[in-house]
């Protein structure tokens, strides 16, 4: 039974308005969507109530009404994007199919949003409705793969760790002006002549037996970027869903 006394207090758990007083000119909605196009362009660092008020033709002191904090407007905001994730799909029964595709979402909206890479990384963020049904909708998927609940959850956290560093790469490389592929030996193009040319010396044998075998590097595209992904996924779930 879930412990409700203990519940903690979140952004979702106080009435967007108060039972007294005028009604509110603004709404969380609004708010957050707000906070979400500052973020996208021009990063999350520049997310701040502040601006965030100016951006919104108010003062600062007024958005407090509906929001307590920054940590928690980022709360809403990760929270927003994990909203734009189509779960309307019933599970086929195909589960690493189905989780596979659900990565590919969760890559695509780390790429709409490059700064959630960075909103990740914060420690103790609360998960929020639209999290909770998704990590909900990837546990339906996992039902009939074998596997424990705990390798199950494990299992869908690292669908999100990668989908987090693969977005975090491409949006590197989008703006260095490179390729970026996904993670591995397979680099932009001077990296992969580096390596070779380092093999070639002789003096590390197993990459040049690696590099030989594998042969040229692949296209770095968007369309292999998400083979590479998705390949990586097919062979990692199985192997951490043992039974």
């Amino acid at each position: 039974m879930v412990d409700r006394v203990n519940r903690p207090t979140t952004v979702w758990s106080r009435p967007e308005r108060g039972a007294r007083g005028p009604a509110p000119e603004r709404s969380r909605y609004e708010i957050t969507g707000a906070a979400l196009a500052l973020a996208d362009a021009e990063g999350l660092a520049a997310v701040s109530m502040r601006a965030l008020a100016q951006r919104l033709g108010t003062g600062p002191a007024s958005l407090y009404r509906y929001v307590g904090s920054r940590d928690e407007l980022l709360d809403l905001m990760a929270d927003a994007v994990a909203g734009e994730l189509d779960l309307s799909a019933a599970p086929t029964g195909d589960w690493l199919g189905d989780l596979v595709a659900l990565a590919l979402q969760s890559k695509a909206a780390h790429a709409r949003h490059p700064w959630l890479a960075d909103l990740n990384d914060r420690r103790g963020e609360v998960l929020g409705p639209h999290a909770i049904d998704y990590l909900d909708h990837a546990l339906a998927i996992l039902e009939p793969a074998p596997g424990t609940s705990r390798q199950k959850l494990e299992a869908i956290g690292l669908l999100g760790g990668l989908a987090t560093l693969f977005a975090r790469r491409e949006t590197s490389a989008a703006a260095d002006g490179t390729p970026g592929p996904g993670p591995g030996a397979d680099g932009p193009p001077a990296q992969a002549a580096h390596l070779a040319a380092v093999a070639a010396e002789g003096r590390h044998p197993h990459l040049l037996a690696a590099l030989t075998t594998a042969g040229p590097p692949p296209p770095a595209g968007p369309a292999e970027r998400d083979a590479l992904f998705e390949r990586l996924l097919r062979r990692l779930l199985p192997a951490m869903l043992v039974g």
